[in-house]
């Protein structure tokens, strides 16, 4: 499969919204870009495991390379492995779903479409990046939409939050530009190519100041404590969509390169500061969900839980297990789909309500029967309950985490599954107010979800119980990348 597909599908679809002549004609158009997108992620699932079935071992397949600058051996050199493929699949999901939700939106719906096709284009680009010079373009473009979203379609303190994030993301950006360029310069090649990096044995000294540059920068993008003050900020004054591409898509950036570039790249790094970044990730996990516990407000609900959900992926990525980073990388995925859900819900109840607040809800099952219902199953899924995603991967996480045997290893592992009992309190308790109990008198005459939002929600539920009750399909396709990273660290003495 040519694998430029996946960029110029976004890139001609973004063209087209611009040159539609009505709000309608936008939205239609976004759709069937989006919907070619789904088409197209399921087409490479489909030719990735068949190139698999067929014996063909290469670590990245349908690899393409055209040399850009020379001089710096700077190239467009692309390819996918099995991570690569659950993240292109992940952002196929939230795209389709982000543009149905969106579908009542008003104020300059033309530039609002393009805004979010421009973020799935920087999300392909840079889960095929195999050129890390290139990667890093593709993160940045991936970060442009995420301000003007916020700052433009935003409500609350849209300014003060749009800064926020691009401060702070700036920031990150930052470390990984200073990482990527300590990695170019300690390399006897000169080369930004990730296959050429990975082997070639980077020196130790090199790795402990690249590593962490690397891995706060891009951690710094998927809520590395405490780096992690962006996302509820972000997270609360983002358009319902711009909340779902957020946590959905773009907050795995950061997970991705923190796996894929930094610890690939770097495995004595990796080995020397993982007990750090198992701290920080325990602490994330857990005064995410205890912070979580005292919001009032349902996108500060989902933010803050966010924080600790993503704490899960730096854990299983720091505790160096084949496990422990498969179940990364599925906590990846299905944090994408369940929070890209919950926001989506969110707004459908924000909508109709124009209230976020739990305690002016109740008896919304009632009127809202779909929407409420959909409610139940994403808490469900965010708790962990078993059937759903979140169990498959939390614990894919935990029985890769328990594989160390040490006393500092078993401890991290038992403080992250205690958080569970306290998301399974915050979103009980969320989840019994909004929809249980009497209704006001204001709320009874409330419509239930259209046939746009229905179809967003069913898509992404569908990705969900895909993972939870048949996870092998996922397990499958990202082991053969994991135990590789895995087997570089076991060489890394």
């Amino acid at each position: 499969m040519n694998l430029i597909l996946l960029l110029l599908i976004p890139l001609i679809t973004a063209v087209a919204v611009l040159l539609m002549r009505n709000a309608n004609q936008v939205r239609w158009t976004a759709l069937a870009g989006a919907s070619i997108q789904f088409v197209a992620a399921f087409a490479l699932l489909y030719f990735f495991n068949k190139e698999r079935a067929a014996g063909n071992t290469l670590q990245m397949l349908f690899e393409q390379q055209y040399i850009w600058f020379p001089s710096w051996h700077i190239s467009f050199h692309i390819g996918v492995d099995g991570i690569s493929v659950a993240m292109i699949l992940l952002t196929a999901f939230v795209v389709i779903a982000g543009v149905l939700v969106s579908w009542n939106v008003t104020k300059l719906t033309k530039e609002f479409y393009f805004q979010l096709i421009l973020l799935s284009f920087g999300a392909y680009g840079f889960f095929i990046s195999l050129d890390l010079f290139i990667l890093f373009f593709f993160l940045e473009i991936a970060v442009i939409p995420k301000y003007l979203l916020i700052g433009i379609w935003g409500s609350g303190k849209k300014e003060y939050s749009a800064n926020k994030l691009a401060l702070m993301l700036m920031g990150g950006s930052a470390l990984v530009l200073v990482g990527l360029l300590g990695l170019y310069f300690n390399t006897p090649e000169r080369t930004f190519d990730l296959i050429k990096l990975s082997e070639i044995q980077i020196s130790y000294e090199a790795q402990m100041i690249c590593f962490p540059l690397l891995f706060v920068g891009f951690g710094v993008f998927t809520a590395l404590f405490p780096f992690h003050t962006w996302v509820p900020d972000g997270h609360s004054s983002a358009p319902t969509a711009g909340s779902m591409f957020l946590a959905g898509i773009s907050m795995k950036l950061g997970g991705y390169g923190c796996l894929r570039v930094a610890t690939y790249l770097m495995p004595h790094g990796a080995k020397e500061y993982a007990d750090i970044i198992i701290v920080l990730s325990s602490i994330a996990i857990l005064y995410g969900a205890f912070a979580t516990m005292m919001q009032k407000d349902l996108k500060y609900i989902n933010a803050y839980s966010s924080v600790s959900h993503c704490g899960f992926v730096l854990l299983g990525i720091a505790m160096l297990t084949k496990t422990s980073m498969t179940g990364a990388v599925m906590q990846m995925v299905s944090h994408g789909l369940m929070t890209a859900l919950f926001f989506a819900v969110i707004g459908m109840m924000y909508e109709r309500t124009h209230t976020r607040q739990v305690n002016e809800m109740g008896g919304l099952l009632k009127t809202m029967p779909f929407i409420s219902t959909v409610f139940f199953i994403v808490g469900l899924c965010s708790l962990g309950l078993p059937g759903l995603s979140g169990f498959v991967a939390e614990m894919t996480i935990f029985m890769g985490s328990w594989e160390h045997t040490d006393i500092f290893h078993r401890l991290a592992t038992i403080a992250a599954c205690l958080s569970i009992v306290v998301t399974a309190v915050y979103i009980l308790r969320a989840v019994g107010r909004v929809a249980m109990g009497p209704i006001k008198d204001s709320f009874k005459d409330l419509p239930d979800a259209r046939w746009n939002e229905k179809l967003a929600a069913v898509i992404l539920i569908l990705g969900i119980v895909a993972i939870g009750t048949a996870p092998f399909w996922l397990n499958d396709l990202i082991s053969p990348a994991t135990e590789l990273i895995k087997q570089k660290i076991m060489l890394a003495q």
